[in-house]
């Protein structure tokens, strides 16, 4: 049976998948994990470092859009502090921060990594999306960089064509469609959460047993365009700060497009303007971004 019959057969009858398309790489010289400092990646890190999922990682990577609320970074600079120290964990491992740019910065300009007039951001004109790359740009590219640094590859030396690294990825069950065989040959994908058969509640679950005490916050870009009223909501009234930032972003792209006008919200109106009645209030059904972003939309 293919990774993609197994997939969809799991997805469609709910049932658990066999595991062959999600298992240890024998003989890998590099294990690591895609941080993204969500929900589903950080119960990973944490497991991995408890000693309840193995075999032990090498490291962990955080790619750094410069853009995510204050209380993301606030968290990841406590689970840094967490999985890395041997007294509070049994296999501890590094985080490694890395990034590609400052994504507010280069939308607020209309460029793109490279200084290309292009926002990889998908921002909204008179209703219509954007193409979205940032998480590509952003996301997936500086931790390809990093594995293959870690690996001792030269620029553009090329990798070998058989797996060498196990790529952890913190996708629970409940989002399975995101699930994707790697770009690169030399990197095996791995989701020790389907393994596990956990969904995101049992994430939220594990997380509240181990670390009662704790936030464990979404992760996005503060003005990611994926958001819901409901999130634009909280964030006004719960995070002023960050919501003062985005409305200042949201002024900043509407005229740096050489076409339409950009807007942060897809009614296409200024934030600090935008009606935030969720769906719920109007008896209509509203489609968020899978959650959260831990850097997998585009993987």
């Amino acid at each position: 049976m293919s990774f993609e019959t197994e997939r969809v057969k799991a997805i469609r009858e709910g049932e658990r998948p066999s595991l062959s398309f999600s298992k240890p790489l024998e003989g890998a010289k590099l294990r690591v994990l895609s941080l993204g400092a969500g929900v589903q990646s950080s119960v990973l890190a944490l497991m991995a470092a408890k000693g309840e999922i193995g075999p032990k990682l090498d490291c962990a990577i955080f790619a750094d859009t410069q853009y995510e609320p204050k209380a993301v970074y606030a968290h990841l600079q406590w689970l840094i502090d967490t999985v890395s120290n041997p007294l509070l964990v049994e296999n501890p491992f590094p985080v490694y921060q890395v990034t590609a740019g400052n994504i507010k910065e280069d939308s607020m300009a209309g460029v793109n990594i490279f200084g290309t007039k292009f926002s990889s951001m998908p921002l909204f004109t008179t209703g219509k999306m954007g193409m979205r790359q940032c998480t590509n740009d952003y996301k997936i590219q500086p931790v390809k960089k990093e594995t293959r640094k870690l690996l001792g590859l030269a620029y553009r030396q090329k990798a070998p064509k058989v797996p060498i690294v196990e790529q952890w990825i913190g996708i629970s069950t409940d989002e399975m469609q995101r699930m994707k065989l790697s770009r690169e040959k030399y990197v095996q994908n791995r989701w020790p959460l389907i393994e596990a058969n956990m969904n995101r509640r049992d994430c939220l679950a594990w997380f509240d047993k181990n670390y009662p005490n704790q936030h464990l916050p979404k992760s996005a870009c503060i003005t990611c365009p994926f958001r819901t009223n409901a999130e634009w909501r909280d964030m006004k009234k719960n995070s002023p700060d960050d919501w003062a930032e985005a409305v200042e972003f949201d002024y900043a792209i509407r005229d740096v497009s050489d076409g339409e006008k950009q807007y942060s919200h897809k009614s296409c109106v200024p934030l600090d303007e935008v009606d935030l009645s969720t769906a719920a209030d109007k008896g209509q059904v509203e489609f968020g971004f899978l959650e959260e972003c831990e850097g997998m939309c585009g993987v």
